[in-house]
């Protein structure tokens, strides 16, 4: 019970600085200076105004100073984050997988809150995902004493990446072929592309902390999570352009804890 208590805090106070990351990283500032500020009137938000969901509660929701409105992104971001590191706890424990996916799940989150704001995947997050996620991947492979390298997880992230990567951008790639050039189309609201780069290397950075047979999963489950969304879109909005960088993010988290499950469930004799 205490473990979990320590692990609920830690995941929130993660989830505190995702949201400088959040708020920072579409504007190009720095993540580390200056210190958290009132994105209003930009005075320095005190130390016992800035803990976790409890100091948004009691202010709330307003600054202490100016009185302009916090976001409810904020406490939501640190609550998601806490819940993730709990649910990572009672799958892995305190392991090596923990630590990866943990901070696996941190990009997935900065990932899906900027692009529903900004409509864009910092690079930061994406290809730093792939980087970090290949890296730490391959370290599983090492064996200490005696000395002794296993390729097979540096191999699995590698296709991965490839796999995520690609079947996402042939697939966009396909689409508008035949949409644009052989339907001929018109773009709609200016687009060329019916797939943008963040979301090809999003899923490649899936594909680098999962492998490839569960960014291939990913690639299938997300439409189904983005189709109720898309069609209340359409509906209420008259637009068809939506975000597609959280429902990747769903699909990943979903493959992570249950696509064994999914699997078995459709193939009962896989």
């Amino acid at each position: 019970m205490i473990e979990r208590i320590f692990v609920f805090i830690f995941g929130s106070v993660v989830g505190s600085f995702l949201n400088v990351c959040i708020h920072r990283m579409p504007l190009g500032e720095s993540i580390v200076w200056p210190h958290s500020h009132c994105p209003h009137c930009k005075k320095k938000i005190r130390t016992y105004d800035n803990i976790p969901f409890i100091s948004y509660l009691l202010l709330r929701g307003r600054c202490r100073f100016c009185r302009g409105k916090i976001s409810l992104r904020y406490p939501l971001v640190e609550l998601l984050t806490a819940f993730s590191f709990i649910a990572l706890f009672e799958r892995f424990g305190l392991s090596y997988n923990f630590f990866i996916f943990s901070l696996f799940i941190c990009g997935l989150i900065i990932a899906t809150f900027v692009d529903i704001q900004y409509r864009i995947i910092p690079d930061e997050i994406s290809l730093g995902g792939i980087v970090f996620g290949l890296i730490l991947t391959a370290v599983k492979g090492v064996n200490i004493k005696p000395f002794f390298f296993n390729p097979a997880p540096a191999l699995g992230s590698i296709s991965g990446i490839i796999a995520g990567g690609g079947i996402i951008y042939l697939t966009g790639k396909a689409f508008d072929l035949v949409y644009f050039k052989l339907l001929r189309k018109p773009p709609i609201q200016g687009e060329t592309e019916s797939m943008g780069g963040g979301d090809v290397k999003l899923l490649a950075m899936i594909g680098a902390f999962l492998g490839w047979q569960k960014a291939v999963f990913v690639f299938f489950a997300a439409p189904f999570f983005g189709a109720i969304v898309g069609i209340i879109n359409l509906a209420v909005k008259k637009d068809h352009t939506i975000p597609y960088g959280p429902f990747l993010s769903l699909a990943a988290v979903f493959a992570l804890f249950w696509m064994g499950k999914v699997i078995r469930l459709i193939f009962p004799y896989y």
